[in-house]
Formats: structure tokens, C-alpha cells, sequence
């Protein structure tokens, strides 16, 4: 009789003492532009919880959101200028009645319409800005691309642009695909496709969502949502995403998570709420919703609530494509243009594929 070894289960579910640097499936190009932050481990541990004071929580993501702006500055500094893109700021009045910066991203020259990208940049709703230059270089890349890109500069939860807690963020979404919808004629865009990673994958779901509700969802032709953060079982957990355990501490850790989590809505009144937190969408309301594409990263704690959400999408009679992107962490395909230039090229053509076929 054969005897068979019991499969070992990958990352941290089979050995969790693992570190990201030691995990056979992580791209070694990756690797080696983490080591330099001392981002190839495991995070330690964060000074907060979900349930320490607010302004705990504040003071942390401000310190959160300026380390990761050093890290982004020093990746995204010295990169060469993108040819052939041309910028413009647009100022907006939001649902809410406050200014709203919209950064227009643009091919210097067009023949006949293009795609348009509403982009949602990440940092879990919280933290980071628009105007950060590795979203700066995304939308120039995306332009470069063939399409018009408007990234909008939403109100956060905490950090230099807080502190405004759910909806305010959503809200700021809704008002600039609005006004890329009013202004498809000016803009010369033939279809408007929502896009976000992180943070930006949860409001670019949640802004087809809020559309589908209002009855405005003829106004998004396409979602492509990256690494969506949608789940907000970072603290608690969920048997039914275990890649919060398998890469925890890979770039992002559910205690670092929590925290984030719980100031986006410090009432905790939408912990299901799918406005909020995507995941917890019913296949009922999703039905209806346009063609999406849900990209993950396999070495992503988040990994597996994208796909769960990929999943629902199919159920609904959703046209859907999973995407998942070996080998890197989360957001790894947009975090690493010098080191992994394929990677970070293969996301942004699969992108414009993708808003090109609607």
C-alpha cells in the first residue's frame, strides 16, 4: 500500500513562522525592492487595535500614511517622464456640497473616442492621495495607453485628507463619475470604466453598487477592481478567506488592517453594510451590474475576498473575469515598475484591453 504525505499548505497556514522572503512563490525581483524598507518579512506588530481610542488610530495612520509615502517616493521618484501625456486639474462640487479635485490624465493626441478610467486610489480609504506620484505615474501610464484617466482626490477617514468617515469617500466617487458621465462629449471618451486597487478596489465596487441603487448604473460601462480590500475581517477573521492567514504580514497584516477598518466607519454601524464593505453583497445586488474584472495577488492577505467577490459576480449572471497575478504581494503589479516592469505593464494593457472591449 502507497503511503502519501500530507500536502504542506502554502505560506503562513503551513509553516507560520514564514517569512514573505522565504516563501517560495514570492518573484525575487520583488523581493529585492522590499528588502531595502525591510518590507521582505513579516510587519511587527502595531502600537493600536480596532479597539483602541480614535485618536490613537488617527495618530497611527498619520504615521502610517508617511511611512508608506516615503516608500512610495523612493520607488516612483527617479523614474523617467512618460512621453506623449498631457494633465489637467478640474474643481468640482461634490454631493456634499465640497470641492472636489479631479486630476485629468490624457493622451496629447486622439483619433476619435476613447476609454475613460474613473480611478479610486488606494490606501484603505484612510490614507494616500491622488496626487501621490505612484498614482500620478499610473494614470500616466494608463494615458500612455490610449485612454483618458480622471483620478479623484475623495476625502479619507483619517490622514492629511480625513477626518471624513463613511460615506464621505464614496460620495466624493459618485460626484466624479458623475461628472465624467456629464462630460463624456468634452472629454471625447467612448465608455467609462471604474478602477481602483486596495481602498480604491473597495470604492470602485461600492461606487457600481451605490449606482446600481440610484438607478444611475448606465453611467459605468466596466469595473476593473485590484486587490479589492473589501471584506473588514481583518481583526476577526473569516474560515472562508483563509489567505488572511496564509499571507499575514505579507505588506499588509490584519492588525495592521483593523485599525483601518474601524476609523473608516468609527460608529461600526456598516460593518455589513456592502456600501461600505463590498464583500458582504448579496448576490441579488449584484445582479445587472456591467462586465468586471476582480485581479488579486497571490501572496495578498486579500487575495481570497477578491475572488469570493469574483465568485458572487458569476452567481449574479454577471459577466466576470478573475484575474490573479503570481508571485507578488499585495498591489505588487502596480508598486514595482523598475524592478518588475513586465508585471507592472501587463496590468495596465489587461487594463485598457479591458475598457477597449466594452
Amino acid at each position: 500500500m502507497t503511503m502519501h504525505a500530507a500536502p504542506v499548505l502554502p505560506g503562513r497556514l503551513g509553516s507560520p513562522d514564514m517569512q514573505l522572503r522565504d516563501d517560495p512563490r514570492a518573484d525575487p525581483r520583488m523581493l529585492a525592492a522590499m528588502a531595502p524598507f525591510g518590507l521582505d518579512g513579516v510587519l511587527p506588530p502595531t502600537p493600536v487595535t480596532s479597539d483602541s481610542p480614535d485618536e490613537e488610530i488617527y495618530e497611527h495612520v498619520a504615521a502610517t500614511e508617511e511611512g508608506f509615502g516615503a516608500v512610495f517616493a523612493a520607488l516612483f521618484g527617479d523614474l523617467p517622464e512618460i512621453a506623449g501625456v498631457e494633465s489637467t486639474t478640474e474643481v468640482i462640487r461634490g454631493v456634499d456640497g465640497n470641492d472636489i479635485q479631479l486630476y485629468v490624465h490624457r493622451p496629447s493626441s486622439t483619433d476619435g473616442a476613447v476609454p475613460c478610467v474613473v480611478h479610486t486610489h488606494g490606501g484603505g480609504m484612510v490614507l494616500g492621495a491622488a496626487a501621490d506620484p505612484n498614482y500620478v505615474r499610473w494614470r500616466d501610464s494608463l494615458a500612455a495607453a490610449g485612454l483618458v484617466v480622471v483620478g479623484v482626490e475623495f476625502r479619507n477617514g483619517a490622514g492629511k485628507l480625513g477626518n471624513h468617515p463613511f460615506p464621505a469617500g464614496l460620495n466624493d466617487c459618485t460626484s466624479g463619475l458623475q461628472w465624467a458621465h456629464d462630460h463624456r462629449a468634452d472629454l471625447g471618451i467612448s465608455t467609462i470604466v471604474v478602477s481602483g486597487e486596495s481602498g480604491g478596489g473597495n470604492l470602485a465596487l461600492a461606487t457600481a453598487l451605490k449606482a446600481r441603487r440610484e438607478g444611475r448604473i448606465d453611467q459605468i460601462d466596466g469595473v476593473y477592481a485590484q486587490c479589492p480590500y473589501i471584506s473588514n475581517a481583518y481583526d476577526r477573521g473569516d474560515p472562508n478567506l483563509p489567505s488572511l492567514v496564509e499571507n499575514d504580514g505579507y505588506f499588509l497584516s490584519g492588525q495592521m488592517m483593523g485599525p483601518l477598518a474601524r476609523i473608516y466607519d468609527p460608529s461600526r454601524e456598516h460593518d455589513t453594510d456592502p456600501l461600505a464593505w463590498p464583500y458582504h453583497a448579496e448576490v441579488a445586488d449584484l445582479e445587472g451590474l456591467p462586465p468586471h474584472v476582480i485581479s488579486v495577488n497571490e501572496l495578498d492577505p486579500l487575495r481570497d475576498e477578491g475572488l469570493a467577490y469574483f465568485r458572487k459576480l458569476l452567481a449574479a449572471g454577471v459577466p466576470a473575469v478573475g484575474r490573479t497575478v503570481n508571485g507578488t504581494c499585495h498591489a505588487g503589479d502596480c508598486l514595482f515598475p523598475k524592478a518588475m516592469p513586465d508585471v507592472y505593464a501587463a496590468t495596465i494593457a489587461d487594463l485598457a484591453a479591458f475598457a477597449r472591449s466594452l
